[in-house]
């Protein structure tokens, strides 16, 4: 096959798995539309639940009631239909992997999948009720906290990818001392400076008050170290098993 037919066989591989994975996002989008409105009141409930009673929230746009609830249905439907799309990439990729590589590639996919889900849970049930209550508890008397919905949207998308990124630590930490780029020697001599970073890299994604940052920085110094531990278990086992097969190939290699 000729350079350019193997390129035209790429493309109009790539552009199945495209229309395969937004083809399953439609699907999984269709019946997430019917109830937007309430998906967005579980998303607006640890908002609603610490203001005051009888309070709400505001749309300031014409069209902002319809869009915003959508743009909510578009998200979970990404979220439920993720699997699908995944695979349509794997289909895509597999083929040019070798075999120890689909072996590392299937679990860090799977692994990190759903560390960014349990980061978006850890953001809604723990990290956004303390956020609105310490936001909350300082609104100055005779002011009515009332968010615009677009804005608020906006706000929770930017946390839950603040902490679906940092539950991501442990595989990149992974994926790090298993190419070789750094070793796990290294990695603890740089934890003081991860431990700062961390704080400072919460300063700058999260909400300006302590809580949020709190709540990004710790989980991020502890899946740093969760990685460490993960890597220097996975490294030894290679060693161990280098070892174990090591005279076998020498035996082999003199006859």
């Amino acid at each position: 096959m000729t350079i350019e037919g193997s390129l035209l066989s790429h493309l109009v591989e790539l552009r199945t798995r495209l229309i395969r994975a937004l083809g399953g996002l439609l699907i999984g989008f269709i019946p997430c539309a019917f109830y937007a409105r309430e998906l967005y009141t579980i998303l607006a409930q640890p908002l609603l639940e610490k203001l005051p009673q009888g309070g709400q929230m505001i749309a300031t746009d014409v069209a902002t009631p319809f869009f915003v609830p959508m743009k909510v249905a578009m998200m979970l439907a990404f979220v439920i239909t993720l699997p699908h799309t995944l695979y349509q990439i794997w289909a895509f990729v597999a083929p040019g992997l070798y075999t120890h590589e689909k072996r590392l590639a299937l679990p860090l996919v799977f692994a990190s999948s759903l560390l960014f889900c349990f980061g978006m849970l850890f953001a809604y049930y723990a990290a956004l009720p303390l956020v609105f209550e310490f936001i909350t508890y300082f609104a100055p008397d005779g002011v009515a906290v009332m968010t615009d919905i677009n804005k608020y949207l906006n706000f929770v998308l930017s946390m839950f990818m603040a902490f679906g990124v940092t539950f991501e630590v442990p595989v990149i930490v992974l994926v790090l001392v298993k190419a070789g780029i750094i070793s796990i020697k290294k990695l603890k001599e740089i934890r003081p400076y991860v431990i700062v970073g961390s704080f400072v890299i919460a300063a700058i994604v999260t909400p300006p008050d302590v809580i949020s940052q709190f709540m990004l920085a710790v989980p991020l110094c502890l899946l740093y170290e969760t990685g460490i531990i993960i890597a220097a278990v996975l490294f030894k086992q290679n060693n161990d098993t280098n070892k174990n097969t090591a005279p076998a190939h020498s035996e082999n290699d003199k006859h």
